[in-house]
C-alpha cells in the first residue's frame, strides 16, 4: 500500500519550500532553500502543535539535544528552531541526501564501511552520553549519511536529557528490530546498556543487510514473534559471511542479553571495534569525542521559553534583494545615478563652509583695496 502523502508544508519566514523528504512517527521532514544565509536544509515539522506544557517540554528538549551536539562531526547539525505562520514547530537542520538505511536495505555494506561507521557513531554517542543525553532510538534510518560522505546519527525525537523525562507517549516509542531486551519489556525506558545494544543491532543490520533477529521468513516477522526472538537473545553470526568471527565476538557482546555483560560505555565499544579494524587491516578510525566542557550544559528549570513565531511577509528578502538589484541596474544602464538625500548635519556643514569662504574673499578683498588705496 503506498504511503499517505505528507501534510502541506507551513510557510517559514526565510525559507522556500523544495520538495518532501520523508515522515516519521512524530514529524515530517522537507527541503527547504534558506534565504540568508543561501543553502539547503532539511526541516523537520512536528505533528500538532505546541498546545500543553508537555507537547512544548517535548519540542524544546530535541530541539536543545541537538543543538547541544551540534559540533560532533557524526552528529547533524541544527541550525534554526520555531514556530511556522500556521503554527508548527520546527527544527532546520544540516541536509543529508542519504541514509544507511537505503544503502544496505538486502545490500550488505563491507566489513570496513561497517567498523568506520561503528566507531564514528559510538564517538557521537559517548558524547551525548557524557552531555547527559540519551538518544533512545539508534536505527539504520537515524544514520544518514552527510554531503561529505560521513555518517551523521539524527532524530533525537525521543531523546532524554538528563533529570527531564519525555512524555508517555514517547517515553514508550521504539524501533522493535534494533531496542533491547529490558526496552521491549518495558523494564527500562533507556540506558547507556540499551544504547550500546541498539547501536550493535544497527551495524549487523549494515553487515547483513537485515536486522539481527529478523527470519527470511517475512512469514516469521510478525510483532509478536520478532520480540519473542529479541528477548530470549540468541546471538546469529553474520549469514554468510567468511572470516567475520572476531566481528560476531563483538556484537554479540554488545547484544548480551543481560544488561551488565555489554560494554561498559560508548567509548568502550569505539575501541573494541577500533581493534578490530587493526586485526582486519583496515585503517583506524579517529575517535572523535567533544570534551565535555564544550558541550553546553542542560538548562537549570527556569520560566517557559517561547519559540520565535515565523512571520511570512508578502516580499521576501530574495525578492526585494532582487528588486534592489534590478532598479541599480536600471540606473547604471541609463548613466544616471540617483542622488542621496542630504542629512541635515551635512547640510549644515556645506552650509557654514560656504558661510565662511564668502567671508574670506571679502576680507581678502578690503585688505586688496587697502594696499591699491
Amino acid at each position: 500500500m503506498a504511503e499517505a502523502a505528507p501534510p502541506a508544508p507551513p510557510q517559514i519566514s526565510g525559507f522556500g519550500y523544495v520538495r518532501p523528504l520523508g515522515s516519521g512517527g512524530f514529524a515530517h521532514v522537507y527541503l527547504y532553500e534558506q534565504d540568508m544565509p543561501r543553502r539547503v536544509v532539511a526541516v523537520k515539522v512536528l505533528e500538532g502543535g505546541l498546545h500543553t506544557p508537555r507537547d512544548r517540554s517535548d519540542f524544546e528538549a530535541e530541539a536543545d539535544a541537538m543543538a547541544r551536539l551540534s559540533s560532533h562531526p557524526s552528529i547533524v547539525s541544527v541550525w534554526d528552531a520555531g514556530v511556522s505562520a500556521d503554527g508548527k514547530p520546527y527544527i532546520a537542520m544540516e541536509y543529508c541526501p542519504d541514509s544507511m538505511r537505503e544503502r544496505t536495505r538486502g545490500r550488505p555494506a563491507s566489513l570496513d564501511v561497517v567498523l568506520d561507521a561503528g566507531v564514528r557513531l559510538a564517538g557521537a554517542l559517548e558524547t551525548a552520553h557524557r552531555a547527559g543525553v540519551l538518544h533512545r532510538d539508534i536505527k539504520p534510518s537515524n544514520v544518514l549519511i552527510a554531503t561529505t560522505g560521513r555518517p551523521a546519527l539524527s532524530d533525537f525525537g525521543i531523546s532524554m536529557l538528563a533529570g527531564r523525562g519525555s512524555s508517555d507517549d514517547k517515553a514508550r516509542a521504539m524501533s522493535i528490530p534494533w531496542a533491547a531486551p529490558e526496552v521491549i519489556t518495558n523494564a527500562s525506558t533507556g540506558t547507556v546498556a540499551s544504547e550500546i545494544w541498539s547501536l550493535g543491532a544497527t551495524l549487523y543490520t549494515f553487515a547483513a543487510g537485515r536486522s539481527p533477529f529478523e527470519h527470511v521468513d517475512r512469514a516469521q516477522n510478525t510483532q509478536a514473534k520478532m520480540v519473542s526472538r529479541i528477548t530470549q537473545a540468541k546471538y546469529t553470526p553474520v549469514p554468510g559471511a567468511q572470516g567475520y568471527g572476531a566481528f560476531d565476538a563483538v556484537m554479540a557482546r554488545a547484544m548480551s542479553p543481560r544488561p551488565e555483560q555489554r560494554f561498559a560505555s560508548m567509548r568502550e565499544f569505539a575501541e573494541a571495534l577500533r581493534q578490530l579494524q587493526r586485526q582486519y587491516g583496515f585503517d583506524v578510525t579517529p575517535l572523535d569525542l567533544v570534551e565535555a566542557g564544550w558541550v553546553t550544559p542542560a538548562a537549570a528549570p527556569g520560566p517557559v521559553r517561547t519559540p520565535a513565531a515565523s512571520s511570512v511577509r508578502s516580499t521576501s528578502r530574495a525578492r526585494q534583494r532582487a528588486e534592489l538589484r534590478a532598479a541599480e541596474y536600471e540606473a547604471d544602464h541609463d548613466g544616471i545615478v540617483a542622488d542621496k538625500p542630504s542629512s541635515p548635519l551635512k547640510a549644515g556643514l556645506i552650509g557654514a563652509g560656504i558661510t565662511v569662504a564668502v567671508a574670506t574673499a571679502l576680507v581678502a578683498v578690503s585688505l586688496m583695496a587697502g594696499w591699491i588705496g
